[in-house]
């Protein structure tokens, strides 16, 4: 068995032949990948070359022309996202999408909708968005809109959170960041990982997220032209070359 079918076998999410078009414009071209339970695994490529689509289609919020999306062993291709978010998949998106005249208290509990009834867990939970980020618990009567973009990067996964994810799908958490932001960022990704939360982080700064990927896949014009564990990914002298801005590795 290849190391792609053996990682397909036992994924926690697996993707098979997703195609995405939008009018006659093919954004995905016969996609397929695997994320296993406890994996940080990593989709890098260019402005373009299908990331986003590729997380909205796993999540429902794109329509899919054709391939399968299976998680926990459940064919979920056809579910809408509310289920899928009620199952564990949850989706952080690249523009974080926060109810901008709401605090940051209410766009935090709004991120548990799903799990109204369980309010010990849910009280649980917020103790630990704000003792992860104690920004947020200082701003928490603040509306999230006069937040810096920093924080409201962390009001975004603080409220994916606090949906009680099993899988966590981050598209460009980075993006538009100042560098010591982007660090408290992977390091609480790193540290969701630990804890035993799968994470599939969409990335256009290749270098950060290959030093804290399991496994990646570089997304180009729509197709993945290639996958390795992520240490070995870093070393693919094209993906030094057009991704990390480097030369060819030496001995």
């Amino acid at each position: 068995m290849s190391a792609a079918s053996s990682r397909s076998a036992d994924a926690l999410l697996r993707v098979e032949g997703l195609e995405v078009a939008y009018g006659g414009v093919r954004a995905l071209v016969g996609v397929s990948l695997a994320v296993r339970a406890g994996e940080v695994v990593t989709v890098i490529g260019a402005n373009g070359a299908g990331k986003t689509s590729l997380v909205h289609a796993v999540t429902g919020v794109v329509p899919k022309r054709g391939g399968t999306v299976t998680f926990d062993r459940l064919d979920v291709t056809r579910m809408p996202p509310e289920d899928l978010v009620g199952r564990g998949l949850t989706l952080v998106p690249e523009r974080r999408e926060l109810f901008g005249a709401l605090s940051v208290h209410d766009n935090l509990r709004l991120g548990a909708f799903l799990r109204a009834n369980h309010t010990a867990r849910v009280r649980r939970d917020l103790a630990r968005v704000y003792d992860i980020f104690p920004r947020l618990a200082e701003r928490r009567r603040q509306r999230a809109g006069t937040l810096s973009g920093g924080e409201q990067q962390m009001l975004a996964l603080g409220r994916a959170m606090m949906s009680g994810p099993r899988l966590l799908l981050l598209d460009e958490p980075s993006l538009g960041l100042a560098p010591l932001i982007v660090q408290e960022i992977l390091r609480v990704i790193a540290a969701l990982r630990d804890e035993g939360v799968t994470v599939l982080l969409i990335e256009q700064n290749a270098r950060a997220a290959l030093k804290l990927a399991d496994y990646g896949y570089l997304l180009e014009a729509g197709d993945v032209v290639t996958e390795a564990p992520a240490d070995r990914l870093e070393r693919d002298e094209r993906v030094r070359a057009a991704y990390l801005g480097a030369g060819p590795v030496t001995t």
